[in-house]
């Protein structure tokens, strides 16, 4: 659970730094993640999102949405957390990325 504050802490200090008015201010300098998704799952109000892309998987935890297996997806840049454990999923992520979510 200290992990996962952490983690949210985080995440919304970094949100704060990169939103302007409600506006995602860094979505022109970074780019967006973007892939197919093959693998997802909800958990503890997130969307735990696969997507894949070139061969390559990136694992991306987004506010709770729909997301059906298959469909491709554009989510906004976030921050990168290693070696993540989820406890509500029982499950341990080498590399996950907390995302504001879908790029509209």
């Amino acid at each position: 659970m200290k992990r996962f504050l952490i983690a949210l802490v985080m995440f919304l200090a970094f949100m704060s730094i990169f939103t302007v008015n409600g506006i995602y201010a860094g979505s022109q300098e970074m780019s967006a993640i973007t892939g197919k998704v093959v693998e997802t799952m909800n958990s503890g109000g997130y969307t735990y999102v696969c997507l894949e892309k070139s061969g390559k998987k990136t694992w991306v935890a987004i506010p709770q949405a729909k997301v059906k297996k298959g469909q491709t997806m554009s989510l906004h840049p976030g921050v990168e957390m290693t070696n993540f454990e989820s406890k509500t999923l029982k499950r341990k992520f080498d590399k996950i990325i907390f995302s504001a979510g879908p790029v509209k």
